[in-house]
């Protein structure tokens, strides 16, 4: 059977091939939410969000932009399940644990389903470029968290450069640096492979992934909200503790890990889009 022939097979059956892979499409991403879901990687909000940023994803960029959001999302996985036990203690400073909800896949998928929507609107490598920029932040800073907080030696704070408790936000550690560089040039070489992408603009992919890991630590350092617990004087990031309400010590309320993730990788994609419009 000749290619012509087998197109009108397919668009008697199923419509225009477009439309069959936008079909696809919605059903590979379907599938990845609820295996997310089912591996306890995703709560049930978690999952909605990962399906909207994923059909985000597929309608603006393809199977393509699917293989780079899907990279992130299992390897941020991988590495939070990586040594979990190690971890256990300072996950107690945190608001949330290792489950993402819709709030968390937002805060590291937000800036790439905008980029992904715009892109559709206005097909243009600048927004390609923001795209990938998004997710080489979210993974740069993901990693340097998961892998970041085996390192044996306390991280330093950005605040006050002296060492700190791990898992402390706005602390950075020399392992924690190497995986962020790791996990945003990852991203960049990825991009290179898949799309259209120059060596130059794979470097600026994963270059301005990493500013985004360093604007995530800064906003962490001096921005972030942080509260002590009144009944086990504990730092935490938590709003309760202990059965009781903590104090806010340090921040803005609003501030909290979820808005300095997307704040930071919104902020890198945007100053990193402008360069290239500029450069370009």
């Amino acid at each position: 059977m000749t290619s012509r022939w087998k197109r009108l097979l397919l668009i008697s059956r199923f419509g225009h091939p477009e439309m069959l892979e936008s079909i696809v499409i919605v059903i590979f991403i379907l599938i990845t939410a609820l295996a997310g879901y089912y591996f306890r990687l995703l709560t049930f909000s978690g999952s909605i969000a990962a399906f909207i940023v994923g059909a985000a994803t597929g309608w603006g960029f393809g199977f393509y932009g699917l293989l780079v959001l899907g990279f992130f999302f299992a390897s941020s996985s991988f590495w939070s399940k990586f040594k979990s036990h190690r971890k256990e203690t300072f996950e107690n400073k945190h608001a949330k644990g290792s489950r993402r909800d819709w709030q968390q896949v937002a805060a590291n998928g937000g800036t790439a389903a905008i980029a992904s929507i715009f892109y559709l609107l206005n097909p243009s490598q600048v927004w390609l470029i923001a795209f990938l920029i998004g997710l080489a932040a979210a993974n740069s800073d993901t990693w340097a968290s998961e892998i970041g907080s085996l390192s044996k030696k306390p991280p330093i704070s950005m605040r006050t450069w002296k060492p700190i408790e791990t898992g402390t936000s706005g602390a950075v550690s020399i392992l924690g640096t190497i995986a962020a560089l790791s996990g945003s040039f990852a991203i960049g070489l990825l991009s290179f492979m898949l799309f259209s992408v120059s060596l130059q603009e794979a470097l600026l992919i994963g270059i301005f992934g990493f500013a985004g890991n360093l604007i995530d630590s800064i906003l962490g350092a001096f921005f972030q909200a942080e509260y002590k617990c009144l009944v086990c004087n504990a730092n935490i990031e938590k709003t309760e503790h202990c059965g009781q309400p903590a104090s806010l010590v340090k921040g803005r309320r609003f501030a909290d890990n979820d808005f300095v993730n997307f704040f930071s990788g919104l902020a890198s994609a945007l100053v990193g889009m402008l360069l290239y419009i500029v450069l370009t």
